[in-house]
């Protein structure tokens, strides 16, 4: 071969033939005039490979011992704590948001102790059945102990509480009860657990096996809700029946309200928040979740004084406003403000 360096005739030709003969003189490298052709690694100035480029060394045999089967169990268990886990916070995170939508087409009702609407009921059945499917998926992940070991990422079940809370309330006008709570709890798990299709084939030339003469029924997985969840829940109940008061009462021009509240006049929406409000107010604080419990508390006020200006403005000054007014409910006290 060449050396594209000799002399010749600047030519077109030669040009090109210049050319190919770098480009295949390119992965080449000349040592004591001849060209060896690099390795696929990385080499120095001298032509050795450098450090780490190299070919690397065989792959050390693991050692193994008597305690070896032991951390392979505890990798095993591990691994699937935390795919259970991803799995039962991405239910967690579609409920929540399914929750939200409920309350959001619960606040388009005006009235209280009324059949709901047709189109805001289908809405409701429609977000429950696709939560059914939810809390089916994940029902069986979260039996026993780990109902309590994946409580941080259940806080979606707080959430269902509050809508079917305020379902119940724009319904009937009271609180439902955790004793009520725990039969809708799981008819939405059986609805959502659909039965396989799938059924074995047998060969026709085998006797078909007899049934049994009472066969059993697979027990279905509960998805259980504890004191924390339906308090939780119920605290949050108080922030949306304060929407409901304003919108309803600035749209309708009454307090919302219904049902026997005694002799004279019905029972509306403020007595229920101040029954609410003095019933939390009374309650212990539990170990471990004061933070939290201090936090809700505060917010729990505010909504039941927010309520309480509302019906002091339409009771007092209500002659006054015109027919959808909405009260400023951010200020502190109106005399304050005078």
């Amino acid at each position: 071969m060449e050396c594209p360096h000799s002399t010749k005739p600047i030519t077109t030709t030669s040009k090109m033939e210049g050319v190919q003969e770098r480009q295949q003189i390119a992965p080449l490298v000349q040592t004591n005039k001849k060209y060896v052709k690099m390795s696929g690694f990385k080499r120095d100035w001298n032509g050795n490979a450098k450090k780490g480029d190299g070919p690397k060394p065989p792959a050390k045999k693991v050692v193994q011992n008597q305690f070896t089967p032991m951390f392979e169990t505890l990798r095993d268990e591990l691994d699937q704590h935390h795919d259970r886990r991803e799995r039962i916070i991405k239910a967690s995170r579609d409920i929540t948001a399914l929750s939200k939508k409920i309350i959001f087409a619960l606040q388009r009702i005006r009235k209280i102790d009324e059949e709901l609407p047709k189109n805001i009921q289908a809405e409701i059945d429609t977000r429950l059945a696709d939560i059914s499917k939810l809390l089916a998926t994940i029902a069986p992940e979260i039996q026993g102990i780990n109902r309590y070991r994946y409580a941080r990422s259940l806080m979606c079940l707080e959430e269902l509480v509050e809508a079917l809370t305020f379902l119940h309330y724009l319904k009937t006008q009271t609180l439902i009860t955790p004793e009520q709570l725990t039969p809708i709890m799981e008819d939405l798990v059986r609805k959502g657990i659909t039965p396989s299709e799938d059924v074995a084939m047998t060969d026709a030339s085998e006797p078909a096996a007899a049934a049994p003469e009472h066969p059993q029924e697979k027990e279905t997985p509960k998805v259980s809700l504890t004191q924390d969840d339906y308090l939780y829940g119920v605290f949050d109940l108080t922030g949306e029946m304060m929407r409901f008061a304003t919108t309803s009462t600035a749209l309708t021009g009454t307090m919302a309200g219904s049902g026997a509240g005694g002799d004279e006049q019905p029972r509306t929406i403020v007595e229920d928040m101040h029954e609410l409000g003095s019933f939390f107010e009374m309650l212990p604080v539990g170990q471990g979740n004061r933070f939290q419990w201090e936090k809700k508390l505060e917010v729990t006020r505010q909504s039941v004084q927010k309520v309480e200006r509302l019906g002091y403005d339409r009771t007092i000054r209500g002659s006054e406003r015109p027919k959808g007014w909405i009260p400023d409910l951010s200020g502190g006290d109106q005399a304050e403000e005078e």
